[in-house]
C-alpha cells in the first residue's frame, strides 16, 4: 500500500473556520483583505491500494490509525468519532460478479444496517439501540462500475442507573447519535465497503466533504 498525494466551535463558527478567524485578526489590522472569513476549501489526498484494488480521497488533515481492525482507517484528529475505514471480502471465499448480487439498493441497505447492529451489539444492561435507513442509492461512476451508497442513523441509549431495582430509577439517556455512510463496490470477485462515520450533529457541517469521499471511491482489477 502507498499514499499518493494529489494535491468545537467558537461563537458557533464551524471548526474549519477557526484558522480563518485567527488569520483575519491579523489581516484586518492593515485592511488588506475583506474576505478573510470566507470558508476555506478542504484539500484532499488520495489513498491508492494497488495490491488490494481500491482507492478513495480523504480530507488531508485526517490521520491513519493502526490496529483499528480494518484494512485501512483514517480519523479526524479533532472529532474522534468522525472516521473512515475500508474492508473487503476474502478473495478465496467470495465469488461476487456485481454489487447487484446483494439485491437492489434497499435490500443491500437492510443488510448493511443489520451488520452495523451486530457489530455494535452490547452486553451491558439497559443499553438500547435505535436504527433507521436514511437513504439508499446506486450510481455508475466514471470507471463504468456500479456502486451502492447506503446511509443509516444509529442512536445508542443507556440507563443512567442500570442496577436500580425500580424502573422509574432507570432513566434512559442518549449516549451517542451517529450517521454511517457506506459505499459498496465489486471487483476481483470481492465485495468492497468504504465506511464513513460522523456524529449526527456534525453531519450537516461535514456533509459536502463526506460526499466527496464517497463519490471518489473506486475499485479496480488487480493484476498478478
Amino acid at each position: 500500500m502507498y499514499l499518493l498525494y494529489n494535491k468545537t466551535s467558537l461563537l458557533a463558527v464551524p471548526r474549519r473556520n477557526v484558522l480563518a478567524l485567527m488569520l483575519s485578526s491579523v489581516i484586518f489590522q492593515d485592511g488588506s483583505c475583506d474576505n478573510a472569513l470566507a470558508q476555506p476549501s478542504v484539500a484532499f489526498r488520495e489513498y491508492i491500494d494497488s495490491f488490494d484494488g481500491y482507492s478513495f480521497k480523504y480530507p488531508q488533515n485526517w490521520i491513519p490509525v493502526r490496529g483499528a481492525g480494518a484494512d485501512i482507517f483514517f480519523r479526524d484528529p479533532f472529532i474522534l468519532d468522525e472516521n473512515l475505514s475500508m474492508s473487503f471480502s476474502s478473495p478465496s471465499s467470495s465469488k461476487y460478479k456485481s454489487v447487484e448480487d446483494l439485491g437492489p439498493p434497499q435490500v443491500a441497505g437492510e443488510k448493511v444496517l443489520k451488520q452495523y447492529l451486530t457489530e455494535f451489539m452490547s452486553t451491558r444492561l439497559g443499553v438500547r439501540r435505535e436504527a433507521s435507513i436514511r437513504s439508499t442509492s446506486s450510481r455508475v461512476a466514471d470507471d463504468g462500475k456500479l456502486y451502492y451508497q447506503i446511509e443509516v442513523n444509529i442512536k445508542s441509549y443507556a440507563n443512567n442507573n442500570e442496577l436500580a431495582v425500580m424502573p422509574e430509577n432507570r432513566i434512559p439517556r442518549l449516549e451517542w447519535d451517529r450517521r454511517y455512510l457506506s459505499v459498496l463496490g465489486v471487483e476481483n470477485k470481492q465485495l468492497y465497503e468504504l465506511r464513513l462515520q460522523t456524529p449526527e450533529n456534525v453531519f450537516l457541517e461535514e456533509e459536502g466533504d463526506l460526499r466527496k469521499v464517497m463519490e471518489s471511491f473506486r475499485v479496480f482489477k488487480v493484476t498478478a
